[in-house]
């Protein structure tokens, strides 16, 4: 679902991106080498030209339609802003899973600190931070955990491939994916004074 929304997010920067471009192509246009090959209609705006005179404006304030136009397609506009953008904060989560058992409930930040917890016990674990994002019948943990000094991910990758699969039968009827990102801890230094 992530990647859904991270299709969705990039085509809708990419289409005001791309209307951006056309809308300075289309003023700076007949300032160029292009404007000989531009067609008759096109627009060529002035020094102080606009989009739209005074006259014009009043003109299409006459007409029935104009106002109720433009306060629909404004409040859609920023309905449709308001939503992506508490879409974009929710991030998906969720304060409580529904498990399998009938009115059994799972606290995500309860099993964000029973992961965290197990994972620093793991031997070349320094410490570890967990986030649980849960939706529909999906659980995404990433996991941030930051390795004792000459310890390698590899030493400590099977101990949490154990872990993920301990999580993945305890919450039975979520799919659970797991992100790990990996860091060291640095050597501490001696310090002389």
């Amino acid at each position: 679902m992530s990647s859904l929304r991270s299709v969705l997010n990039r085509a809708v920067l990419g289409l005001a991106g791309l209307a951006c471009l056309v809308g300075a192509f289309w003023v700076t246009a007949p300032r160029t080498s292009l404007a000989a090959r531009l067609p008759g209609w096109w627009w060529e705006p002035g020094p102080h030209a606009v989009f739209l005179d005074r006259a014009g404006l009043a003109g299409l304030r006459t007409e029935g339609w104009w106002t109720p136009t433009v306060m629909a397609a404004s409040l859609a506009a920023t309905v449709l802003l308001a939503l992506w953008s508490a879409r974009q904060l929710h991030g998906g989560f969720r304060p409580f899973v529904p498990l399998a058992a009938p009115g059994s409930t799972l606290r995500t930040r309860a099993l964000e600190d029973a992961l965290t917890r197990q994972a620093v016990t793991i031997d070349g674990v320094a410490r570890c931070r967990t986030r649980v994002l849960g939706r529909r019948k999906h659980l995404r943990v990433r996991m941030r955990v930051w390795l004792r000094p000459d310890v390698t991910p590899g030493g400590v990758l099977p101990a949490l491939t154990a872990l993920d699969a301990q999580t993945g039968r305890a919450v039975t009827p979520y799919d659970v994916r797991t992100q790990v990102r990996f860091s060291t801890v640095p050597h501490r230094r001696t310090h002389v004074r």
